[in-house]
């Protein structure tokens, strides 16, 4: 009895004041100043991790979320700089905080790679299905699930995965690596019907890049006659009138 009359005092407390419907939140308009500060950060830490000053940028990524600690980019950029680093446990933090920030299947495939690059084959595994999972139209994502599938043992599902990559960007290369799996394992049939495929891949892209020369050389040769027509009528002379024969000269 006790414990129902406690249930209907806090029911009666959340009506008055928690209402069933949230109040929204407001959002806070920055400053002039705070965007141009913003800004200017950025752009020191892009410039500095091009010019290779990982310090510099660390310290400017830092600031930028000590002033908004839910910016997944700055996260994410922070990963990558501690991942060239080789400061690999920050690095996996970074990539998992900006993917629970935004759910950008960019940021735990980052991690993935870090775990493979650490030998931790099974979190990588799982990172990079996730990733697929969440964005499955992107052949790295799956070049990168064959190489940590190889790395376990998973013959079967390292092919497959490099199948899956080449059905969304048909290459040689992934066909090459197909083929090094094959060859490693010992399946000569395979490797046999594989290296015939490679060959039929190669004679498409040398057609393919046959094409692409005709066009753009027929999408040059209009503005090219045209050019030369016009360079032909201002070369061309002005006609000189002739008197007739019966018309005195003055």
């Amino acid at each position: 009895m006790i414990a129902v009359l406690m249930i209907l005092a806090l029911a009666v407390y959340l009506s008055f004041f928690f209402p069933l419907e949230p109040k929204p939140e407001k959002v806070e308009e920055k400053s002039p100043k705070y965007t141009a500060q913003m800004k200017k950060l950025w752009q020191v830490a892009q410039t500095s991790m091009r010019e290779r000053k990982p310090f510099r940028a660390e310290k400017a990524l830092l600031t930028i979320l000590k002033f908004d600690e839910k910016n997944a980019a700055a996260y994410n950029r922070l990963g990558i700089l501690y991942a060239k680093g080789q400061r690999y446990e920050e690095a996996v933090e970074c990539f998992e905080i900006a993917q629970s920030l935004d759910n950008n299947p960019a940021s735990i495939h980052n991690a993935g790679l870090i775990y493979l690059e650490i030998g931790e084959y099974e979190k990588a595994e799982m990172a990079f299905l996730q990733a697929i999972e969440a964005e499955g139209d992107v052949p790295a994502r799956f070049m990168a699930l064959a190489k940590t599938e190889e790395k376990l043992g998973n013959t079967k599902k390292a092919i497959e995965a490099l199948e899956n990559a080449y059905e969304l960007d048909p290459s040689v290369s992934t066909l090459r690596q197909i083929l090094a799996i094959y060859e490693a394992s010992g399946d000569m049939e395979a490797a046999t019907a594989t290296t015939a495929r490679i060959e039929d891949q190669i004679i498409k892209d040398n057609l393919a890049k046959r094409r692409r020369i005709q066009k753009n050389a027929r999408a040059k040769a209009p503005a090219k006659t045209e050019t030369m027509a016009k360079a032909k009528i201002q070369k061309k002379p002005a006609k000189i009138i002739k008197p007739h024969s019966g018309q005195k000269r003055i």
